[in-house]
């Protein structure tokens, strides 16, 4: 048998995977292939964990987010019904006042007419008085009008009397 080049190709071959199992590369390699996944492994478990919490995170924000426009819109609409009441407050005090303007200036206007007339009466009575004078000290002797004088005096001390009793 001849030593040929094939021969020598096997030996070398089984040489060179003898070294390689002798020196543990096998299981180096392996070795680093193992760590190699728990690495990845790790990793995703790693990812994994972070996107719960990126969830977890986001639900809250939603939550509050959600809390925050419902707290928005309760604000919103006390909001309208305070303005609403303010609105109704504000248009009945108007009311009133105008209404309580409107009383006074007629008791104003009652109070220059009750003014009015008795002025009135007071210079008819005037005017009647003088033309009275007038006409009594025209048509009636001096002698006659004292006697109706004295008279007219008496008559009003004892109704004054009267009053005073």
């Amino acid at each position: 048998m001849a030593l040929d080049s094939t021969f020598w190709v096997a030996v070398s071959f089984f040489i060179f995977f003898g070294g390689l199992v002798y020196l543990k590369v096998p299981q180096k390699v392996n070795e680093i292939l193992n760590k190699l996944i728990l690495d990845i492994k790790n990793e995703i478990d790693e990812s994994e964990k972070l996107r719960t919490e990126a969830k977890t995170l986001l639900d809250n924000a939603q939550k509050k987010l959600d809390t925050a426009q419902l707290t928005s819109n309760e604000i919103l609409e006390q909001a309208k019904k305070d303005s609403d009441k303010l609105i109704i407050e504000l248009n009945d005090k108007f009311h009133k006042s105008s209404e309580i303007k409107k009383n006074s200036v007629e008791n104003k206007i009652a109070q220059m007419k009750d003014t009015a007339i008795k002025e009135i009466k007071i210079a008819s009575v005037k005017i009647a008085v003088d033309s009275v004078k007038k006409i009594i000290s025209t048509s009636v002797d001096k002698s006659k009008l004292d006697t109706l004088f004295q008279k007219n005096l008496e008559e009003t001390k004892q109704e004054l009397k009267k009053i005073n009793s």
